[in-house]
């Protein structure tokens, strides 16, 4: 994205699954982020299973303000997640999603999706 738009600012926003028995919470971790108030905010996510670290980041962006466009890019994501997305976060929020699959499994986990490639990114899980 970096490419398209090389001027632009651009933040980093470490969140991850920390899953318990009724099923998961998103932890952020690290945010490094210009302050987003009253700007156009482009919030990529490789994979939107669940919506929630969608949520997550758009939420700890947003806590020295809101920005007045948001735009979220996706390589995929389930129906349950842009549904979930599309409810969460601001009305007008454009959606460009590379495409969208059917279903998630019992874990939260996009079906068939990526496997752990968003989540094993960075390298391995050190964290549960």
């Amino acid at each position: 994205m970096l490419d398209i738009w090389d001027k632009a600012d651009s933040a980093f926003v470490s969140a991850y699954r920390k899953h318990h028995e009724l099923g998961f919470d998103i932890e952020v971790e690290y945010l490094g982020a210009p302050n987003v108030a009253g700007r156009q905010l482009v919030l990529v996510d490789p994979m939107v299973a669940t919506g929630a670290s969608l949520q997550a980041a758009y939420n700890a962006l947003c806590e020295t303000g809101a920005p007045d466009q948001l735009h979220v890019v996706s390589a995929i994501a389930s129906c349950d997640g842009l549904r979930n997305a599309q409810a969460w976060l601001p009305e007008g929020t454009t959606f460009l999603v590379g495409g969208v699959d059917p279903k998630l499994d019992e874990r939260g986990y996009i079906v068939p999706g990526l496997g752990d490639a968003g989540d094993l990114a960075f390298g391995p899980k050190t964290r549960s």
